[in-house]
């Protein structure tokens, strides 16, 4: 990875609908090469997808919730378990493994508190092995890429 295939994926992590004649134009070179550039970077996972981003609050599902996720058990079958489990939930917008006092810190995306409410304890408390959350509600979001 040279430093154009570093302004290759800086100029299409602004703008992900960039033209191959657009993107060359930016960084420096002609369509031809960005081309075979953007499909090595995409063969080799630099690149993983591309996507629209929605306006959430627009959809009215403004209500984001960070809960924090401890697991009475960490060994690697419990742990997977959770994983393939988070993956059912819709509402689960991200999930990191967190190297902390809790095992799982989540991104909730909801309609409204009541929403939120429901959430937890129909569908967050009842993944594999989950002992204890605690939740921090989101008043504004101010950065968001």
């Amino acid at each position: 990875m040279d430093r154009i295939d570093r302004n290759i994926l800086s100029a299409l992590g602004r703008d992900g609908r960039l033209s191959m004649s657009e993107l060359a134009a930016k960084v420096g070179l002609s369509k031809t090469p960005v081309q075979a550039r953007v499909k090595r970077l995409e063969k080799d996972g630099y690149i993983r997808g591309y996507r629209a981003i929605i306006d959430r609050e627009r959809m009215g599902e403004g209500h984001v919730a960070f809960v924090q996720v401890k697991l009475s058990d960490t060994r690697s079958a419990a742990l997977d378990a959770f994983n393939r489990a988070v993956q059912g939930v819709s509402e689960i917008e991200q999930c990191h493994m967190m190297a902390s006092s809790f095992d799982y810190l989540l991104k909730v995306r909801t309609t409204d508190i009541a929403a939120y409410r429901r959430v937890l304890g129909e569908r967050i408390s009842a993944l594999p092995h989950v002992a204890q959350t605690s939740t921090f509600v989101a008043m504004e979001t101010v950065k968001d890429r």
